[in-house]
């Protein structure tokens, strides 16, 4: 009787921040070296999107050769309402486990998102908790996290702090979440993190500004790792009187605490 072969690995590969943007940073700007060369020797992927996974492993074979050529690599899809609804609630989810058969059979394998690092604030949480209960071992790689880099640059509270995702699109229940978070923000003091689609980064500041107190703190962090990189960390009383632009095409990351 044959022995089962050892299981693979399941590593976390971070993607590059500039998904969707009109410049493309050098990924050797943005990935260290050991992240790189992990992800050039994997030639099994669970990805968030697969078009866009083969266009990053076309820039690591720029960097580094991949142990397989893009037509060879092995790219499984999550399922389009994982992206829809996510996938971080266990209970009546999807079973992720099919998808981890390679690393069954000891093929070490890579989980992807468009951008940054998988299941924080992207999907594939399920998957990783499907590798932990077959016992596959979970290895994130180093790269950036939109969210921690805003947050070390926003001067606000970074001992605790909150990722809440996006608000409603509604503008009367989207006002009385902000009401909401304000008061939560003015009684605890932690920071509350907040995301939107790029197109719609101009309509969640204004929403902010009108909807906080003067005296909290606004920061906004835009096209983060990218040549065109800022951050504003001010009051919401300062952003009412000094304006309050931001671009509509690139990712941005907002950020609320006290003052």
């Amino acid at each position: 009787m044959s022995a089962m072969p050892p299981r693979g690995r399941l590593y976390l590969v971070p993607a590059p921040l500039d998904h969707g943007c009109d410049v493309q940073v050098p990924l050797a700007d943005v990935l260290p070296a050991g992240t790189i060369a992990q992800a050039a020797a994997l030639t099994h992927w669970v990805a968030e999107n697969a078009k866009s996974t083969r266009a990053l492993l076309k820039r690591i074979d720029a960097v580094q050769p991949l142990a397989q050529p893009i037509q060879a690599q092995h790219i499984a899809e999550l399922p389009r309402d994982v992206h829809k609804k996510g996938d971080h609630q266990p209970a009546g989810g999807w079973d992720a486990r099919p998808l981890l058969a390679p690393a069954l059979q000891g093929h070490d394998m890579g989980l992807v998102s468009e951008a940054g690092m998988p299941a924080v604030a992207d999907p594939g949480s399920s998957v990783v908790r499907a590798a932990h209960a077959l016992g596959i071992e979970v290895v994130p790689l180093v790269g950036p996290v939109s969210l921690l880099l805003a947050l070390a640059a926003s001067g606000l509270n970074g001992q605790d702090f909150a990722f809440m995702g996006y608000l409603p699109q509604d503008g009367a229940e989207r006002a009385r979440q902000i009401q909401d978070m304000a008061r939560a923000v003015q009684k605890s003091g932690q920071t509350r993190i907040l995301i939107e689609t790029p197109y719609r980064n101009q309509a969640l500041l204004a929403a902010l500004v009108a909807g906080l107190e003067p005296g909290l703190r606004l920061a906004v962090a835009t096209g983060l790792t990218l040549p065109n990189a800022r951050t504003r960390s001010a009051t919401v009383a300062d952003w009412r009187r000094g304006g309050m632009t931001v671009e509509n095409k690139v990712p941005a990351v907002f950020l609320v605490g006290r003052g």
